[in-house]
C-alpha cells in the first residue's frame, strides 16, 4: 500500500530498496533523521555527523480497520512526512 500511496503523488518506489546501515558507516554523514520506533535510540553516530533528528510518525503498516481506513492512514502519514521534510528543507535553505 505504501507504493500505491506514493504513486498517487507522483513518486515511484517500485525500484527502491532498503540499504544496509553498513553502507554508510564509512561515509561522511551530515544529518541523520529517524522517523519510527526506537530508531533514535539505536542509530549509531556517524563520522562527521553534526545533526540528528528524531521525528516519530505512526507506522501505517500497523494500521487496522477496513482497507479504506488503512489506506487513509497511509495517506495521512505520507502527508505528515512530506510536510515535515518540506519545512525542514525550507529551514535549511533559509539557513
Amino acid at each position: 500500500m505504501a507504493i500505491e500511496t506514493m504513486t498517487e503523488i507522483g513518486i515511484d518506489l517500485c525500484t527502491h530498496t532498503s540499504k544496509h546501515l553498513n553502507e554508510f558507516l564509512e561515509k561522511e554523514v551530515h544529518t541523520v533523521i529517524t522517523v519510527c520506533g526506537n530508531a533514535d535510540q539505536v542509530c549509531p553516530v556517524f563520522s562527521g555527523q553534526s545533526e540528528k533528528h528524531h521525528w516519530p510518525f505512526d507506522d501505517p503498516a500497523k494500521a487496522g480497520g477496513t482497507e479504506e481506513e488503512i489506506r487513509a492512514t497511509f495517506r495521512r502519514v505520507r502527508d505528515e512526512i512530506r510536510e515535515k521534510f518540506e519545512a525542514y528543507a525550507i529551514e535549511l535553505l533559509a539557513g
